[in-house]
C-alpha cells in the first residue's frame, strides 16, 4: 500500500505510547483514523489533540478482550468511514511471569489482550478487507520478546511469538488479495506498558504482587528503566508507515538487539547439526 491518503487506519491502544503514535503518523499522511481503546479518558483527550493534525480522527471504546467489542468498534469504523484499510492489532500489556508465582489469572489476561485481540481483530475487519477489493495491511504488534525468550517464562513473551507466527503464516494467505501483513517487534520504547495493570478488569482479579526479592521483581525492575530510556514512540511510528509502504513482513527498531536473536538461530541450526549426526543410516 504505498497510497495512505484518503485511506482509512484502525488502531487499538490507540489512546498512548506506539498505539497513539500511530494514529498521529496516519493523519499527518492524510488518512481517516479510528483510534480505538479501552481507556476512555484518555482517549477523549488522544483524539482532541489530533484534531489539529487530520479533521477525520475519532475514537472508539474498545475491549479487545471482548470479540462483540472488537466488532462494534469496527461497524463504528464503517458506519464512520467507509473502507477500511490498514488494521493495527496494537493493545497490548504486561504482567509479572516467572517460576515463583505463576498467576494463572495474569496468563489469561496477558494471552486474552496480547493473542485474543490481535484474533479478534482479525476476525472483524477481515471479511470486510475482502468484500472491498481495495486492498489493505494489517499490522499486528509483537515484541522482540517474540524472536527471542530473554524475559524468561512469561505470559508476554508467550502471547509476542504467538503473534509473530500468526502474522508469519497469515501474511502468504492474503497476498492474493492484495492485503498487505507486518508484524511490528520494537525492543524497548518509551511507553506506559509497565502500568498496563490500570486496565486489567475485574475478571482477570487482581494484579500480581511480585515478591520484592525476587529474580522475577528485579528484571521488573530492570525493564522498566530500559523502558524510560527507551525509543520514542513516533520513530516506531514512521517505521510502521514505511513497512506499509514496502509491504515488509518484519518490522524491527533496535538494530543493536539483532545479536539476541542470532544466538537463537545459532542454537536451533546446531540441533539441527546434532540431529544430522545422529541420524540412523
Amino acid at each position: 500500500m504505498r497510497e495512505l491518503a484518503g485511506k482509512t487506519a484502525f488502531v487499538t491502544g490507540g489512546a498512548s505510547g506506539i498505539g497513539f503514535a500511530l494514529g498521529r503518523a496516519f493523519a499527518e499522511a492524510g488518512m481517516k483514523v479510528m483510534l480505538a481503546d479501552i481507556e476512555t479518558d484518555a482517549l477523549e483527550a488522544a483524539v482532541k489533540s489530533l484534531h489539529n493534525v487530520g479533521p477525520d480522527v475519532r475514537g472508539i471504546d474498545c475491549d479487545v478482550t471482548d470479540a462483540a467489542s472488537v466488532e462494534r468498534a469496527a461497524k463504528a469504523s464503517f458506519d464512520a468511514f467507509g473502507n477500511v484499510h490498514v488494521i493495527c492489532n496494537n493493545a497490548g500489556v504486561a504482567a509479572g511471569g516467572g517460576i515463583e508465582d505463576i498467576a494463572l489469572d495474569s496468563w489469561r489476561w496477558v494471552l486474552d489482550v496480547n493473542l485474543m485481540g490481535v484474533v479478534h481483530g482479525i476476525r472483524a475487519f477481515l471479511p470486510h478487507m475482502r468484500a472491498h477489493g481495495e486492498g489493505g495491511h494489517i499490522v499486528n504488534t509483537a515484541s522482540m520478546a517474540g524472536m527471542q525468550s530473554a524475559l524468561g517464562f512469561s505470559p508476554y513473551t508467550a502471547s509476542k511469538f504467538a503473534v509473530v507466527g500468526m502474522s508469519e503464516g497469515l501474511a502468504p494467505q492474503l497476498a492474493p488479495f492484495g492485503i498487505g501483513v507486518s508484524v511490528l517487534c520494537p525492543g524497548f520504547v518509551r511507553t506506559r506498558i509497565g502500568e498496563s495493570g490500570r486496565n486489567r478488569t475485574e475478571q482477570y482479579g487482581p494484579a500480581q504482587t511480585l515478591d520484592p526479592a525476587s529474580p522475577t521483581a528485579a528484571l521488573v525492575a530492570m525493564i522498566d528503566e530500559l523502558i524510560r530510556n527507551g525509543l520514542d514512540p513516533s520513530d516506531v511510528a514512521a517505521r510502521v508507515l514505511a513497512a506499509i509502504r514496502a509491504n515488509e513482513l518484519y518490522i524491527f527498531t533496535h538494530p543493536d538487539m539483532r545479536t539476541e536473536v542470532e544466538g537463537r538461530f545459532a542454537a536451533i541450526t546446531a540441533a539441527f547439526d546434532q540431529a544430522a549426526i545422529g541420524k540412523p543410516g
